[in-house]
Protein backbone atom coordinates (compact mmCIF):
# COMPACT_ATOMS: atom_id res chain seq x y z
CA UNK A 1 0.00 0.00 0.00
CA UNK A 2 1.39 3.32 -0.97
CA UNK A 3 1.78 6.22 1.45
CA UNK A 4 -0.80 8.10 -0.53
CA UNK A 5 -3.69 5.27 0.12
CA UNK A 6 -2.49 4.95 4.17
CA UNK A 7 -3.23 8.94 4.35
CA UNK A 8 -6.10 8.42 2.36
CA UNK A 9 -7.83 5.96 4.41
CA UNK A 10 -7.08 8.01 7.69
CA UNK A 11 -9.06 10.97 6.24
CA UNK A 12 -12.05 8.42 5.38
CA UNK A 13 -12.30 8.41 8.99
CA UNK A 14 -11.59 11.55 9.92
CA UNK A 15 -13.69 13.12 7.24
CA UNK A 16 -16.26 10.61 6.64
CA UNK A 17 -17.54 10.48 10.23
CA UNK A 18 -15.53 12.26 13.33
CA UNK A 19 -14.89 15.93 11.74
CA UNK A 20 -18.55 15.91 9.74
CA UNK A 21 -20.40 15.66 12.85
CA UNK A 22 -17.88 17.71 15.29
CA UNK A 23 -17.97 20.69 12.78
CA UNK A 24 -21.77 20.75 11.68
CA UNK A 25 -22.74 19.73 15.46
CA UNK A 26 -20.99 22.99 16.47
CA UNK A 27 -22.21 25.11 13.81
CA UNK A 28 -25.73 23.58 14.98
CA UNK A 29 -25.22 24.36 18.46
CA UNK A 30 -24.04 27.99 18.13
CA UNK A 31 -26.42 29.09 15.90
CA UNK A 32 -28.90 28.22 17.64
CA UNK A 33 -27.16 29.22 21.40
CA UNK A 34 -26.49 32.40 19.72
CA UNK A 35 -29.96 32.82 18.40
CA UNK A 36 -29.10 32.62 14.35
CA UNK A 37 -26.55 35.57 15.37
CA UNK A 38 -25.22 35.27 10.91
CA UNK A 39 -29.01 35.73 10.58
CA UNK A 40 -30.71 38.40 12.86
CA UNK A 41 -27.59 40.40 12.63
CA UNK A 42 -25.80 40.47 9.02
CA UNK A 43 -27.04 44.07 8.57
CA UNK A 44 -24.68 44.99 11.90
CA UNK A 45 -22.03 42.17 10.28
CA UNK A 46 -22.28 44.26 6.89
CA UNK A 47 -21.84 47.62 9.14
CA UNK A 48 -19.28 46.40 10.99
CA UNK A 49 -17.44 45.05 8.47
CA UNK A 50 -17.49 47.33 5.59
CA UNK A 51 -17.76 50.68 7.59
CA UNK A 52 -14.05 51.00 7.84
CA UNK A 53 -13.23 49.63 4.45
CA UNK A 54 -9.88 51.48 3.01
CA UNK A 55 -7.17 50.08 0.89
CA UNK A 56 -4.53 52.67 2.96
CA UNK A 57 -5.24 52.30 6.29
CA UNK A 58 -3.52 53.23 9.87
CA UNK A 59 -0.09 51.53 9.94
CA UNK A 60 -0.50 48.45 11.75
CA UNK A 61 1.96 47.53 14.25
CA UNK A 62 2.63 45.82 17.52
CA UNK A 63 -0.43 47.00 19.23
CA UNK A 64 -2.40 45.03 16.34
CA UNK A 65 -4.56 46.09 13.29
CA UNK A 66 -7.92 47.72 11.84
CA UNK A 67 -10.41 46.00 12.36
CA UNK A 68 -11.08 45.71 8.32
CA UNK A 69 -7.28 45.11 8.20
CA UNK A 70 -8.19 42.30 10.27
CA UNK A 71 -11.16 40.60 8.35
CA UNK A 72 -8.33 41.02 5.06
CA UNK A 73 -5.99 39.30 6.68
CA UNK A 74 -8.75 36.22 7.64
CA UNK A 75 -10.20 36.52 4.00
CA UNK A 76 -6.97 36.56 2.23
CA UNK A 77 -6.27 33.05 3.93
CA UNK A 78 -9.85 32.13 3.35
CA UNK A 79 -10.55 32.95 -0.49
CA UNK A 80 -7.59 30.86 -1.98
CA UNK A 81 -7.34 27.49 -3.38
CA UNK A 82 -9.97 26.12 -1.77
CA UNK A 83 -12.19 28.73 -4.04
CA UNK A 84 -10.85 27.86 -7.33
CA UNK A 85 -9.02 24.69 -7.36
CA UNK A 86 -11.19 22.88 -3.97
CA UNK A 87 -14.38 23.65 -5.03
CA UNK A 88 -13.77 22.37 -8.39
CA UNK A 89 -11.96 18.85 -6.64
CA UNK A 90 -15.25 19.16 -4.55
CA UNK A 91 -17.59 19.00 -7.80
CA UNK A 92 -15.31 15.99 -9.39
CA UNK A 93 -15.15 14.02 -6.62
CA UNK A 94 -18.41 14.49 -4.45
CA UNK A 95 -20.36 15.73 -7.89
CA UNK A 96 -22.44 19.39 -8.13
CA UNK A 97 -24.36 18.01 -4.63
CA UNK A 98 -21.07 18.88 -2.70
CA UNK A 99 -21.56 22.04 -3.16
CA UNK A 100 -24.75 22.21 -1.58
CA UNK A 101 -23.37 20.68 1.38
CA UNK A 102 -20.33 23.35 1.28
CA UNK A 103 -23.40 25.93 1.53
CA UNK A 104 -24.56 24.20 4.84
CA UNK A 105 -21.52 23.87 6.20
CA UNK A 106 -20.63 27.45 5.75
CA UNK A 107 -23.88 28.69 7.33
CA UNK A 108 -23.87 27.18 10.36
CA UNK A 109 -19.46 27.92 10.56
CA UNK A 110 -20.73 31.49 10.73
CA UNK A 111 -21.67 30.90 14.30
CA UNK A 112 -18.72 28.77 14.69
CA UNK A 113 -16.24 31.23 13.25
CA UNK A 114 -18.26 34.24 15.38
CA UNK A 115 -17.57 31.98 18.58
CA UNK A 116 -13.87 31.95 17.74
CA UNK A 117 -12.84 35.26 17.30
CA UNK A 118 -14.72 36.52 20.61
CA UNK A 119 -12.71 34.25 22.11
CA UNK A 120 -9.29 35.35 20.62
CA UNK A 121 -10.56 38.58 21.50
CA UNK A 122 -11.30 38.13 24.59
CA UNK A 123 -7.88 35.84 26.03
CA UNK A 124 -5.51 38.04 23.59
CA UNK A 125 -2.48 39.41 25.44
CA UNK A 126 0.99 41.12 24.95
CA UNK A 127 3.91 38.89 24.47
CA UNK A 128 7.86 39.32 25.45
CA UNK A 129 7.97 41.60 22.33
CA UNK A 130 5.15 43.62 22.94
CA UNK A 131 2.92 42.24 20.38
CA UNK A 132 -0.46 41.89 20.25
CA UNK A 133 -0.49 37.70 20.08
CA UNK A 134 -4.13 35.55 20.23
CA UNK A 135 -5.76 32.47 19.21
CA UNK A 136 -6.82 29.54 19.80
CA UNK A 137 -3.52 28.42 21.14
CA UNK A 138 -4.18 31.41 24.13
CA UNK A 139 -7.94 30.89 24.58
CA UNK A 140 -7.14 26.64 25.25
CA UNK A 141 -4.57 27.67 27.39
CA UNK A 142 -5.91 30.66 29.47
CA UNK A 143 -9.80 30.23 28.84
CA UNK A 144 -10.18 26.10 28.88
CA UNK A 145 -7.47 25.55 31.29
CA UNK A 146 -5.23 23.10 29.08
CA UNK A 147 -2.02 23.96 28.17
CA UNK A 148 -1.44 20.34 26.36
CA UNK A 149 -4.27 20.99 23.98
CA UNK A 150 -2.70 24.36 23.11
CA UNK A 151 0.52 22.88 22.38
CA UNK A 152 -0.97 20.31 20.21
CA UNK A 153 -2.70 23.05 18.17
CA UNK A 154 0.14 25.43 18.01
CA UNK A 155 2.44 22.26 16.44
CA UNK A 156 -0.86 21.30 14.25
CA UNK A 157 -1.30 24.57 12.81
CA UNK A 158 2.28 25.68 12.29
CA UNK A 159 2.63 22.13 10.24
CA UNK A 160 -1.15 22.15 8.63
CA UNK A 161 -0.99 25.90 7.64
CA UNK A 162 2.21 27.28 7.60
CA UNK A 163 4.41 24.14 6.09
CA UNK A 164 1.70 22.00 4.45
CA UNK A 165 -1.10 23.87 3.81
CA UNK A 166 1.37 26.96 1.76
CA UNK A 167 2.49 23.55 -0.20
CA UNK A 168 -1.00 23.47 -1.39
CA UNK A 169 -0.94 26.76 -2.38
CA UNK A 170 2.27 27.40 -4.23
CA UNK A 171 1.12 23.37 -6.01
CA UNK A 172 -1.93 25.33 -7.26
CA UNK A 173 -0.33 28.54 -8.69
CA UNK A 174 2.54 26.14 -10.52
CA UNK A 175 0.28 23.92 -12.00
CA UNK A 176 -2.06 26.97 -13.27
CA UNK A 177 0.92 29.02 -14.51
CA UNK A 178 2.75 25.59 -16.13
CA UNK A 179 -0.55 25.17 -18.26
CA UNK A 180 -1.41 28.86 -18.75
CA UNK A 181 2.18 29.98 -19.70
CA UNK A 182 4.65 26.89 -20.04
CA UNK A 183 6.56 27.77 -16.99
CA UNK A 184 8.74 25.66 -14.96
CA UNK A 185 6.92 24.58 -12.08
CA UNK A 186 10.23 24.94 -9.77
CA UNK A 187 11.07 28.15 -11.44
CA UNK A 188 7.21 29.73 -10.11
CA UNK A 189 8.28 28.30 -6.75
CA UNK A 190 11.37 29.93 -6.28
CA UNK A 191 9.95 33.14 -7.57
CA UNK A 192 6.65 32.90 -4.89
CA UNK A 193 8.84 32.14 -1.73
CA UNK A 194 11.20 35.21 -2.65
CA UNK A 195 8.37 37.52 -2.72
CA UNK A 196 6.31 36.24 0.13
CA UNK A 197 9.71 35.83 1.98
CA UNK A 198 10.08 39.77 1.76
CA UNK A 199 6.56 40.29 2.84
CA UNK A 200 7.21 37.51 6.04
CA UNK A 201 10.30 39.66 7.39
CA UNK A 202 8.46 42.89 6.79
CA UNK A 203 6.50 41.69 10.15
CA UNK A 204 2.61 42.81 10.92
CA UNK A 205 2.90 45.98 9.56
CA UNK A 206 3.75 44.56 5.80
CA UNK A 207 1.19 41.66 6.33
CA UNK A 208 -1.51 44.32 7.04
CA UNK A 209 -0.42 46.47 4.30
CA UNK A 210 -0.94 44.03 1.60
CA UNK A 211 -3.99 42.41 2.68
CA UNK A 212 -6.28 45.31 2.95
CA UNK A 213 -5.37 46.05 -0.67
CA UNK A 214 -5.13 42.50 -2.39
CA UNK A 215 -8.01 41.62 -0.93
CA UNK A 216 -10.82 43.91 -2.42
CA UNK A 217 -8.98 44.11 -5.76
CA UNK A 218 -8.29 40.40 -6.19
CA UNK A 219 -12.22 39.84 -5.14
CA UNK A 220 -13.69 42.35 -7.48
CA UNK A 221 -11.48 41.02 -10.49
CA UNK A 222 -12.67 37.19 -9.87
CA UNK A 223 -16.28 38.42 -9.19
CA UNK A 224 -16.43 40.37 -12.90
CA UNK A 225 -15.17 37.66 -14.64
CA UNK A 226 -17.48 34.97 -13.29
CA UNK A 227 -20.44 37.41 -13.81
CA UNK A 228 -19.49 38.09 -17.33
CA UNK A 229 -18.85 33.97 -17.85
CA UNK A 230 -22.83 33.29 -15.67
CA UNK A 231 -24.27 36.20 -18.26
CA UNK A 232 -22.75 34.06 -21.64
CA UNK A 233 -24.28 30.96 -20.32
CA UNK A 234 -27.62 32.58 -17.89
CA UNK A 235 -30.11 29.87 -19.52
CA UNK A 236 -27.70 27.08 -17.67
CA UNK A 237 -28.19 28.89 -14.36
CA UNK A 238 -31.35 27.13 -13.03
CA UNK A 239 -30.39 23.95 -14.36
CA UNK A 240 -27.10 24.12 -12.67
CA UNK A 241 -29.03 25.05 -9.48
CA UNK A 242 -31.05 22.15 -10.40
CA UNK A 243 -28.20 19.95 -9.98
CA UNK A 244 -26.57 21.05 -7.13
CA UNK A 245 -29.59 20.64 -4.93
CA UNK A 246 -30.45 17.04 -6.50
CA UNK A 247 -26.87 16.09 -6.45
CA UNK A 248 -27.17 16.69 -2.81
CA UNK A 249 -29.54 13.81 -2.26
CA UNK A 250 -29.08 11.74 -5.46
CA UNK A 251 -25.80 12.11 -6.91
CA UNK A 252 -25.48 9.85 -9.35
CA UNK A 253 -28.65 10.92 -10.89
CA UNK A 254 -27.61 14.66 -10.96
CA UNK A 255 -25.15 13.75 -13.43
CA UNK A 256 -26.46 10.86 -15.26
CA UNK A 257 -24.29 9.02 -14.21
CA UNK A 258 -21.05 10.88 -14.91
CA UNK A 259 -19.91 10.83 -11.42
CA UNK A 260 -20.57 7.70 -9.83
CA UNK A 261 -20.72 8.86 -6.30
CA UNK A 262 -23.14 8.24 -3.48
CA UNK A 263 -24.85 11.16 -1.13
CA UNK A 264 -21.58 10.11 1.68
CA UNK A 265 -18.71 11.26 -0.85
CA UNK A 266 -21.13 14.54 -1.47
CA UNK A 267 -21.09 15.31 1.81
CA UNK A 268 -17.78 14.27 2.81
CA UNK A 269 -16.12 16.72 0.30
CA UNK A 270 -18.64 19.49 0.02
CA UNK A 271 -17.68 19.61 4.47
CA UNK A 272 -13.73 18.88 3.92
CA UNK A 273 -13.69 21.41 1.18
CA UNK A 274 -15.54 23.77 2.47
CA UNK A 275 -13.92 24.09 5.70
CA UNK A 276 -10.56 24.32 3.35
CA UNK A 277 -11.94 26.98 2.13
CA UNK A 278 -14.13 28.89 4.67
CA UNK A 279 -12.04 27.70 7.55
CA UNK A 280 -14.84 28.01 9.97
CA UNK A 281 -14.02 26.00 13.04
CA UNK A 282 -10.41 25.22 11.76
CA UNK A 283 -8.79 27.68 14.41
CA UNK A 284 -6.86 29.62 11.92
CA UNK A 285 -8.81 32.87 11.08
CA UNK A 286 -8.67 34.01 15.40
CA UNK A 287 -5.12 34.75 15.01
CA UNK A 288 -6.19 37.80 12.75
CA UNK A 289 -9.28 38.88 14.84
CA UNK A 290 -7.31 38.63 17.76
CA UNK A 291 -5.01 41.87 16.72
CA UNK A 292 -8.46 44.00 16.16
CA UNK A 293 -8.44 46.92 17.31
CA UNK A 294 -12.19 46.85 18.44
CA UNK A 295 -14.20 47.83 21.50
CA UNK A 296 -15.75 44.81 22.38
CA UNK A 297 -14.56 40.92 21.34
CA UNK A 298 -18.12 40.61 19.61
CA UNK A 299 -17.92 43.43 17.09
CA UNK A 300 -14.95 41.63 15.74
CA UNK A 301 -17.26 38.32 15.84
CA UNK A 302 -19.82 39.91 13.85
CA UNK A 303 -17.05 40.91 11.31
CA UNK A 304 -15.50 37.65 11.59
CA UNK A 305 -19.18 35.95 10.16
CA UNK A 306 -18.88 38.20 6.92
CA UNK A 307 -15.43 36.29 6.00
CA UNK A 308 -17.39 33.24 5.76
CA UNK A 309 -20.35 34.91 3.68
CA UNK A 310 -17.63 36.09 0.80
CA UNK A 311 -15.61 33.15 0.82
CA UNK A 312 -18.28 30.64 0.03
CA UNK A 313 -21.56 32.51 -0.74
CA UNK A 314 -19.71 34.95 -3.46
CA UNK A 315 -16.59 33.65 -4.20
CA UNK A 316 -16.89 30.43 -4.35
CA UNK A 317 -20.22 30.22 -6.01
CA UNK A 318 -18.38 31.64 -8.73
CA UNK A 319 -16.06 29.06 -9.71
CA UNK A 320 -19.28 26.51 -8.98
CA UNK A 321 -21.42 27.74 -11.26
CA UNK A 322 -19.09 28.67 -13.92
CA UNK A 323 -18.03 25.17 -13.88
CA UNK A 324 -21.59 23.60 -14.33
CA UNK A 325 -23.29 26.20 -16.31
CA UNK A 326 -20.04 25.49 -19.15
CA UNK A 327 -20.74 22.25 -18.79
CA UNK A 328 -17.08 20.80 -18.78
CA UNK A 329 -18.18 18.41 -15.64
CA UNK A 330 -16.97 15.20 -17.71
CA UNK A 331 -15.87 13.37 -14.20
CA UNK A 332 -12.11 13.02 -15.02
CA UNK A 333 -10.91 16.30 -15.20
CA UNK A 334 -10.52 17.72 -11.16
CA UNK A 335 -8.66 20.64 -9.39
CA UNK A 336 -7.89 24.04 -11.06
CA UNK A 337 -7.49 22.45 -14.61
CA UNK A 338 -11.46 22.05 -14.40
CA UNK A 339 -12.27 25.34 -13.57
CA UNK A 340 -9.51 26.92 -16.19
CA UNK A 341 -11.81 24.46 -18.39
CA UNK A 342 -15.10 26.45 -17.46
CA UNK A 343 -13.51 30.22 -17.79
CA UNK A 344 -11.68 28.73 -21.13
CA UNK A 345 -15.01 27.13 -22.28
CA UNK A 346 -16.57 31.11 -22.03
CA UNK A 347 -13.55 33.00 -22.58
CA UNK A 348 -11.62 30.83 -25.27
CA UNK A 349 -7.65 31.53 -24.81
CA UNK A 350 -7.68 34.21 -22.23
CA UNK A 351 -9.74 32.13 -19.98
CA UNK A 352 -6.31 30.10 -18.96
CA UNK A 353 -4.42 33.16 -18.17
CA UNK A 354 -7.41 34.85 -16.34
CA UNK A 355 -7.66 31.61 -13.82
CA UNK A 356 -3.80 31.58 -13.03
CA UNK A 357 -3.74 35.42 -12.55
CA UNK A 358 -6.87 34.91 -10.00
CA UNK A 359 -5.08 31.81 -8.28
CA UNK A 360 -2.11 34.14 -8.08
CA UNK A 361 -3.67 36.49 -5.70
CA UNK A 362 -5.77 34.27 -4.24
CA UNK A 363 -2.97 31.88 -3.19
CA UNK A 364 -0.28 34.23 -2.47
CA UNK A 365 -2.46 36.11 -0.29
CA UNK A 366 -3.91 32.94 1.69
CA UNK A 367 0.36 31.90 1.52
CA UNK A 368 0.81 35.40 3.91
CA UNK A 369 -2.56 34.48 5.82
CA UNK A 370 -1.63 31.40 6.78
CA UNK A 371 2.46 32.30 7.07
CA UNK A 372 1.00 34.88 9.89
CA UNK A 373 -1.49 32.59 11.32
CA UNK A 374 1.85 29.83 12.13
CA UNK A 375 3.76 32.75 13.54
CA UNK A 376 1.61 33.10 16.18
CA UNK A 377 1.45 30.07 17.39
CA UNK A 378 5.64 30.32 16.52
CA UNK A 379 5.45 33.16 19.38
CA UNK A 380 3.02 31.25 21.62
CA UNK A 381 6.04 27.77 21.70
CA UNK A 382 9.17 29.56 20.91
CA UNK A 383 8.89 33.10 21.80
CA UNK A 384 10.48 35.95 19.08
CA UNK A 385 14.08 33.75 18.62
CA UNK A 386 11.53 31.14 16.29
CA UNK A 387 10.83 33.32 14.04
CA UNK A 388 13.56 33.43 11.64
CA UNK A 389 13.88 29.60 11.30
CA UNK A 390 10.03 29.93 10.90
CA UNK A 391 10.33 31.91 8.23
CA UNK A 392 13.16 30.52 6.11
CA UNK A 393 11.26 26.95 6.36
CA UNK A 394 8.28 28.17 5.05
CA UNK A 395 9.87 29.62 2.13
CA UNK A 396 11.32 26.39 1.52
CA UNK A 397 8.12 24.36 1.85
CA UNK A 398 6.49 26.96 -1.07
CA UNK A 399 9.24 25.45 -3.48
CA UNK A 400 8.93 22.20 -2.76
CA UNK A 401 5.01 22.25 -2.54
CA UNK A 402 5.20 23.77 -6.09
CA UNK A 403 6.83 20.76 -7.49
CA UNK A 404 4.50 17.86 -5.74
CA UNK A 405 2.28 15.34 -7.19
CA UNK A 406 -1.14 17.27 -6.36
CA UNK A 407 -3.35 14.48 -4.82
CA UNK A 408 -0.98 13.55 -2.05
CA UNK A 409 -0.18 17.41 -1.05
CA UNK A 410 -4.51 17.84 -0.80
CA UNK A 411 -4.58 14.62 1.29
CA UNK A 412 -2.10 15.20 3.53
CA UNK A 413 -3.78 18.84 4.09
CA UNK A 414 -6.94 17.33 5.29
CA UNK A 415 -4.92 15.38 7.38
CA UNK A 416 -3.52 18.21 9.06
CA UNK A 417 -6.46 20.48 8.72
CA UNK A 418 -8.39 17.59 10.65
CA UNK A 419 -5.80 17.56 13.31
CA UNK A 420 -6.23 21.05 14.31
CA UNK A 421 -9.63 21.16 14.14
CA UNK A 422 -10.28 18.69 17.00
CA UNK A 423 -8.93 20.94 20.10
CA UNK A 424 -9.85 23.68 18.97
CA UNK A 425 -13.71 22.78 18.83
CA UNK A 426 -13.08 21.13 22.13
CA UNK A 427 -12.51 24.85 23.74
CA UNK A 428 -15.05 26.49 21.20
CA UNK A 429 -17.78 24.26 22.91
CA UNK A 430 -16.16 24.86 26.54
CA UNK A 431 -16.00 28.52 26.43
CA UNK A 432 -19.53 28.71 24.96
CA UNK A 433 -20.59 30.64 28.10
CA UNK A 434 -17.87 33.18 27.44
CA UNK A 435 -19.04 33.58 24.01
CA UNK A 436 -22.98 33.65 24.78
CA UNK A 437 -22.22 36.12 27.88
CA UNK A 438 -20.27 38.47 25.37
CA UNK A 439 -23.15 39.09 22.55
CA UNK A 440 -25.44 39.53 25.61
CA UNK A 441 -23.56 42.54 26.88
CA UNK A 442 -23.09 43.57 22.75
CA UNK A 443 -26.41 43.92 22.65
CA UNK A 444 -27.32 45.37 26.29
CA UNK A 445 -24.64 48.04 26.47
CA UNK A 446 -25.98 49.67 23.37
CA UNK A 447 -22.78 49.12 21.48
CA UNK A 448 -25.20 47.02 19.26
CA UNK A 449 -27.52 50.53 18.54
CA UNK A 450 -24.04 52.69 17.95
CA UNK A 451 -22.86 50.33 15.34
CA UNK A 452 -26.55 50.66 12.98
Amino acid sequence: MEVIDVIRSVNNVLWGYVLIFLLCGTGVYFTFRLNFVQIRKFGVVCKNAFGGITLFGEKAGKEGMSSFQSLATAIAAQVGTGNLAGAATAIASGGPGAIFWMWISAFFGMSTIFSEAVLAQTYKEKDIDGQIVGGPAYYISRGFGSKGLAVFFAIAIIIALGFIGNMVQSNSISDAFQTAFNLPALYVGIALAILAGLIFFGGISRIASFTEKAVPIMALMYLIGGVVVLAMNVDAILPAIKMIFYGAFNPKAATGGIIGVGVKEAVRYGVARGLFSNEAGMGSTPHAHAVAKVKHPAQQGLVAIMGVFIDTFIVLNITAFVILTTGVLDGKTTGIALTQAGFTQALGGFGNIFVAICLLFFAFSTIIGWYFFGEANIRYLFGIKGLTPYRILVMIFIVIGSTMKVDLVWELADTFNGLMVIPNLIAVLGLAKVVSKALDDYDNDGMLKSSK
